[in-house]
Formats: structure tokens, sequence, C-alpha cells
């Protein structure tokens, strides 16, 4: 007769679900790129007010702007609410009570009105609603995406060796957007700038290697920019028209 398979216990994956600095359940986890460790969100954010290493491991995390290195771990978050009975409605009354204790004194009253609808468990919305809402999810436009700085430089020296003209500096240089971009929307927004024909092709190279149509931008940055010891925040992506090598 076989033997019963071994129930593991929530405490069994305590190591793994729990945070280093204030060793409570993981609360919107947020991990360091640099070194993998996890950590709730505010606790680290709150760390690197003080310090840029990893609290857990002492690794440099950034010379000067630590919270650009952090990512959150949304898949890990929904695991650690299906280990844990309770925790998200424990963490969303303790959320709902904080902005209740805080809420501003302009408007406060229709402020209580709305939190107490909320705690009361408000109806659920209607097809309508729920599809103004997905609509509004829609038109984020990958604002709550982690965010990456870059500068775009033209490489002038390629450009008038072939005689092209058309390819110049942008008015502004840098640009803030998500570290989900791929180089192919890098090149609409450069041909958008700069007025080029839909049939121009542009490069996008990355310390001299040209970066692929799909690469993200933090996969260039983990495996190009920030291998190379020298190079600083944030990170500089040249373009060119593009060379066709026969």
């Amino acid at each position: 007769m076989s033997a019963a398979p071994r129930r593991h216990l929530v405490r069994d994956f305590n190591h793994f679900i729990t945070c280093y600095l204030c060793r409570g359940y993981l609360i919107k986890p947020t991990t360091v790129t640099e070194c993998l460790h996890t950590f709730c969100k505010s606790c680290i954010v709150q760390h690197f007010e003080e310090s840029n290493d990893c609290p857990e491991c002492g690794i440099q995390v950034h010379e000067t702007n630590p919270l650009e290195m952090l990512r959150l771990d949304n898949t890990l978050e929904e695991i650690i609410f299906k280990l844990v009975p309770g925790l998200r409605e424990k963490e969303e009354e303790q959320e709902l009570e904080f902005w209740r204790r805080n809420q501003p004194r302009e408007n406060g009253q229709a402020d209580s009105e709305k939190l107490q609808k909320e705690s009361e468990g408000a109806a659920e919305p209607g097809e309508g609603e729920r599809d103004g809402a997905a609509e509004e999810e829609d038109q984020d436009y990958h604002r709550s995406d982690p965010q990456i700085a870059i500068c775009l430089d033209c490489l002038h020296n390629t450009a008038q060796a072939q005689g092209e003209s058309t390819v110049t500096d942008l008015m502004k240089r840098f640009i803030r957007c998500s570290s989900r971009v791929t180089v192919g929307t890098i090149k609409k927004f450069l041909s958008l700038k700069l007025k080029l024909p839909s049939s121009y092709e542009l490069d996008v190279l990355c310390n001299g290697e040209i970066m692929g149509r799909d690469h993200t931008l933090e996969f260039i940055y983990m495996t190009r920019w920030r291998l190379h010891g020298e190079n600083t925040y944030p990170m500089v992506l040249e373009y060119r028209p593009r060379i066709d090598f026969g």
C-alpha cells in the first residue's frame, strides 16, 4: 500500500514568501534586478531612501538611483494570496482603514461616504460599467509598467558618409518610457519625430551592436548596457540609416 502524499503547511514556504526587512508576508513583492532578492514594495523603497545597497546581500544596486532597478512581481503576489488564507482581504481592509484615517480635509464627507460604501461591499458593476473600466485600463498606455530613461543619439558620421541628410538629431534626445518597449517601437517613434518616409529604415545600436527589432529596453539594459562598467545612466541608444551589407 503506497504511502499518502505529504501535505505541506504554509510555514514550509515562509522562507520564500516573507520579507527580509519586516519579516512579514510579502506585500506587493518587488524584486531587485541586480541580485533578484525580493521585498515588500514599501519596505525596499523606504530602505533605498537611506542606502543604495541591497539589504540582504549588500551589493550596490545603483550608484545614484536604485529605485530604477526594482520590478514588481505580480505572479508571486498572486501565489502568496493563494497560499495564505485571508491575507488579501486583510490587506484590503488595512488599506481602507489607512485612507479613512488619512482622508483629505477637502471633500472629506464625500470621501467618507465612498469608503463606507466600499467597506459595506458595493454592488457589482453593470456590463456597461465593466466595459468602461476595461476601456480605461486599455488606455493606460503602459504607464504602470516599470520605467526606464534612455538617450537617443544620431550617428552623424555614418549618415554623412552615406550622403543621408534626413536623419538628424532629435530636439529632445532624452525620453522616459516603459522598459517593455521594443526596438521596433523606438524605430517607429524616430520615424515619426524625424518625419521619415514609411519605407525608410533605421538601425538602432547599443555599444556599437545592432539591436534586434523585438529586443525590449529592459533586455538591452540588462544584457548590453550595464555589462560595461564605464557606462552611466541613462542608457544611450544610437540610430542611423539602415546599412545593407548585401
